[in-house]
C-alpha cells in the first residue's frame, strides 16, 4: 500500500512527543546528524548512515526527519508520523536515533537547526552528514556557508555523484578545508569548516523512484 498523502491544506496527525525532544547523548560523544525528508526512507539512506557510523567513528547518528524540504514539492509528502514509523521499521542499529525535533522549531532551515543543536549540546562533537547527490545543490540552501562553518561535514558517495562533487560550488569554495578520506575518523575532532568525501558501497535506490512505483501500483 502506498503511504498516505497529505496536501498543504490537510492537517497531519500528531507526532509522538518522544520524537520531539533531542535524543539523549553523553558529553564528549561523536554524533552524526543525518537530515532529510525520508519520503520514504529506504535502504540507500540506511547504507549512508551505516557507512558514516563506521568510517567516521561515531557513537550515535541522529536520523533527523524534517517536516518538509523547502526545495522540494510537498504534494507527495507523506505525513511526519508515517515517515517516523517507516524509519523505525527500517532501522535496527540502536546507535541510530530517529527524531523529528525540527518539528518544534517552526519550519527552521538547516542552518537554524544546527545553531539550535550547537547551543543546546555544546559538549558534543557533531558532524553534518549528506549524500553526495545533495552536494550539487548545497549552495542553494539558506546560509549554506554558515552551515559549513558550524560543524564538520561528511559527504557520502551516491550513484552518479562521484565525479561531479568536485565541480560543486561547495567543494570549490571550501577546497582548503577538505580532509583526506583516510583521515575521516578524525573529522569529529576538527573545527569547522572541515569536510571529507567518503567512497564506499552505493545504492541506486531513491525516494522519488519508490514514490513513482508506489503510485503506479496504487493506480
Amino acid at each position: 500500500m502506498a503511504p498516505a498523502r497529505f496536501g498543504p491544506d490537510v492537517t497531519e496527525p500528531a507526532v509522538d512527543s518522544r520524537y520531539l525532544a533531542l535524543p539523549h547523548v553523553e558529553r564528549g560523544m561523536a554524533v552524526g546528524l543525518f537530515g532529510g525528508s525520508f519520503n520514504p526512507p529506504h535502504e540507500g539512506h540506511l547504507l549512508v548512515a551505516e557507512i558514516a557510523l563506521r568510517r567516521l567513528g561515531l557513537d550515535q547518528l541522529w536520523w533527523m526527519i524534517t517536516p518538509g524540504n523547502p526545495l522540494k514539492s510537498r504534494a507527495q509528502l507523506a505525513s511526519l508520523p508515517d515517515r517516523l514509523s517507516m524509519s523505525e521499521r527500517l532501522i535496527h542499529d540502536p546507535r541510530i536515533k530517529v527524531t523529528a525535533f525540527e518539528e518544534t522549531l517552526g519550519g527552521a532551515y538547516t542552518a537554524d537547526t544546527l545553531a539550535f543543536v550547537k547551543a543546546r549540546r555544546p559538549h558534543v562533537h557533531f558532524i553534518w552528514i549528506m549524500g553526495a547527490d545533495s552536494l550539487k545543490t548545497f549552495h542553494r540552501w539558506q546560509k549554506w556557508q554558515e552551515i559549513a562553518s558550524t560543524f564538520p561535514i561528511a559527504v557520502i558517495d551516491r550513484p552518479g555523484a562521484t565525479l561531479s562533487f568536485l565541480s560543486s560550488k561547495m567543494a570549490r569554495t571550501f577546497h582548503y578545508a577538505r580532509v583526506d578520506e583516510d583521515d575521516a575518523g578524525t573529522l569529529w575532532k576538527r573545527k569547522a569548516p572541515a569536510w571529507t568525501f567518503i567512497h564506499g558501497p552505493r545504492s541506486a535506490l531513491s525516494s522519488t523512484a519508490i514514490r513513482d512505483t508506489s503510485g503506479q501500483k496504487a493506480s
